[in-house]
């Protein structure tokens, strides 16, 4: 009687053990489950959150890129516009700087001759005139002198070359006094040839017995107009 129960009791206890197992089988392959669509599930979802970062981060380079190709373009744009009128600048400059010179408006040197014309006290010569002086600058401007100055004095077209009484000359409104200096800028062998040569106003002063002498110095220095240039008549 006693072996018999103690045998039920192992079937018993075998039985509940299989039991145990095939259940705890089971709970194990529906965690496995579970866990398995889960993470496929959430790899499906960050898949499709990732293709729609993408899609933004593309669009927001090819934004960017468009951008920066249209700030580059724009850059390039400037540079040209900056090199352009940076160049017409230049040539104005040039442009105003040559007419200036024309004008007299600036100081100049350069090749050319030094005329110096001295009183004498021999009474028996005739005193230099203002038409003297201005026979002299004509012939420089025949010859193709660029400047002219008298007593530093600069001579531009509406230069006045005139005698107060028989005492002193001006010349743009400044009385001036011998010695009398001519600069001219120019080819030196052309401008002292056309004062010195065959009917040269200079040769004819120095027949007169009057003081004149012609210098070549390496440099000629002219200075500019000072006085204002005063238009009327011209519109």
């Amino acid at each position: 009687m006693k072996g018999k129960i103690k045998k039920g009791k192992v079937t018993m206890i075998i039985t509940a053990g299989i039991a145990c197992f095939v259940l705890a089988l089971v709970m194990t392959m529906q965690f496995k489950i579970v866990n398995e669509t889960d993470i496929t599930s959430i790899e499906n979802m960050r898949e499709a959150e990732l293709t729609t970062e993408l899609a933004n981060w593309k669009s927001k380079y090819e934004e960017t890129n468009q951008k920066y190709e249209e700030t580059v373009a724009k850059i390039e744009e400037y540079k040209q516009t900056k090199q352009s009128n940076e160049e017409t600048t230049k040539i104005l400059d040039e442009e105003l700087q040559q007419v200036n010179m024309i004008l007299g408006k600036t100081d100049v040197e350069g090749e050319g001759i030094e005329i110096t014309i001295r009183e004498t006290d021999n009474e028996e010569i005739e005193k230099v005139t203002a038409d003297d002086l201005l026979l002299i600058v004509n012939e420089l401007k025949n010859a193709g002198a660029e400047a002219i100055s008298i007593n530093d004095e600069r001579i531009i077209n509406m230069s006045d070359i005139v005698d107060i009484s028989a005492t002193f000359i001006k010349v743009n409104g400044q009385r001036i006094l011998a010695p009398y200096v001519i600069k001219a800028i120019g080819n030196p062998s052309y401008l002292e040839s056309a004062l010195t040569g065959n009917g040269g106003y200079v040769d004819e002063m120095k027949k007169i017995g009057q003081d004149v002498s012609i210098e070549k110095p390496n440099k000629v220095k002219i200075l500019k107009y000072n006085d204002e240039m005063k238009i009327k008549y011209m519109e």
